[in-house]
């Protein structure tokens, strides 16, 4: 069952048809909360993961399974109200969620306080490293920014790329990806010619794509996320700046290529297998999984409506199913003793093969994914190709 709760947004049509489908009376025996951006700045990330909410399964290990979901508008303080209303009022036994890492860092104190496990759909690997007594409650989905801001770096290496200016979102997320690339860049002898910073909500970036043109780079990379990504590569292509423009795995959905149209034509783009899960090698391990994915939730929603951020909430379904058992053999749930045996049983998970790789979660490694978890890909007359 899957019920809106706590909100006076609509999250969908989808959503509701699911839930009035769900036997009303049926008591779910294991309860997971979802908080998602559905609405705001983040909402090309956060609706794809709304709308796969629908598609998780009703039953794991033989339990029934309910799903709240709740919107966080893009919003930290929406964020924090929605994880404590979830836990303290709903009593859910794992949340998952949010969509970005903002929200996800201001999300880690409640659930460190209950003891709720949370696995995250944002990216940035300060989530769980360095690992310790708070992040050991956090796991995620989405491939860190370290692991694809290296095959950014790596691709830059091998086009003999020796100078970038990076522009980035002001956010933890943005930031992330400024210092991870300055990091991976340095060892690669890739020298940062011009840094420059831009908030989501911004109506212009003219002045810092001014400052990073004048830096004659060899490349750009726009380190934000979804729609608002397109904002400095309109600029820079206003600007008629010729060389390579990179992006993060941030802006891997339709609505980028929709809203950035010709402007976004040629971008380079580090993302997970599911986007382009067609164009895989038969020997790629995801390949299957992406598939049977894209075609559910293209079925629901519409062709071409697939976005790697949904993606990421199936996986998270995906992982639950290969925990729950384990928790369940240790504790019932709605108890505290059930949501520690599940934290313990996720941190366990082996070879699970998701949409977006394969996970080898430990103690130490709460994402689990190595680099079968990206592929580069090119923008081509507004879709996304595999590059070689």
């Amino acid at each position: 069952m899957t019920r809106i709760i706590g909100t006076s947004r609509v999250l969908g049509a989808a959503l509701v048809a699911a839930a009035l489908l769900a036997s009303a009376g049926a008591e779910a025996q294991i309860k997971v909360g979802i908080v998602v951006a559905a609405t705001g700045p983040a909402a090309s990330l956060g609706i794809p993961q709304k709308n796969t909410a629908a598609l998780l399964p009703k039953e794991m290990a033989g339990q029934k399974v309910e799903y709240l979901v709740l919107d966080d508008a893009s919003d930290t303080t929406t964020a924090v109200r929605d994880i404590r209303k979830l836990i303290d009022e709903e009593h859910v036994d794992v949340v998952i969620g949010p969509s970005t890492t903002p929200n996800a860092i201001a999300m880690t104190p409640a659930a460190v306080e209950s003891e709720t496990p949370v696995i995250s759909m944002a990216a940035a690997a300060a989530l769980i490293t360095p690992m310790d007594a708070n992040k050991r409650w956090i796991f995620k989905t989405p491939q860190n920014d370290s692991l694809m801001a290296g095959a950014v770096v790596d691709h830059m290496v091998a086009a003999k790329v020796g100078t970038i200016a990076i522009v980035a979102l002001s956010d933890s997320y943005g930031q992330n990806w400024v210092s991870e690339t300055t990091r991976l860049a340095t060892e690669k002898n890739i020298r940062i010619v011009a840094s420059e910073a831009y908030q989501p909500t911004d109506a212009s970036v003219t002045g810092q794509v001014l400052r990073v043109v004048a830096a004659k780079p060899d490349a750009i990379l726009i380190a934000s996320r979804g729609t608002p990504a397109v904002l400095p590569a309109k600029a820079l292509k206003e600007r008629g700046y010729k060389g390579a423009i990179y992006q993060t795995h941030g802006v891997a959905n339709s609505d980028f290529l929709r809203v950035g149209g010709k402007d976004v034509d040629g971008s380079i783009v580090p993302v997970g297998p599911v986007l382009v899960a067609s164009q895989l090698p038969d020997a790629n391990a995801s390949k299957k999984l992406a598939v049977e994915y894209t075609r559910l939730y293209e079925q629901a929603y519409g062709a071409g409506s697939v976005a790697t951020f949904g993606a990421h909430l199936w996986d998270a379904g995906l992982l639950l199913q290969a925990a729950i058992p384990g928790a369940l053999a240790k504790a019932k749930p709605g108890t505290k003793e059930f949501r520690v045996a599940l934290r313990d049983s996720l941190e366990n998970v082996r070879n699970l093969t998701i949409t977006q790789g394969v996970m080898n979660m430990t103690a130490t490694d709460h994402s689990g994914l190595d680099q079968r978890s990206r592929v580069m890909v090119v923008v081509e007359d507004g879709k996304w190709k595999l590059t070689p």
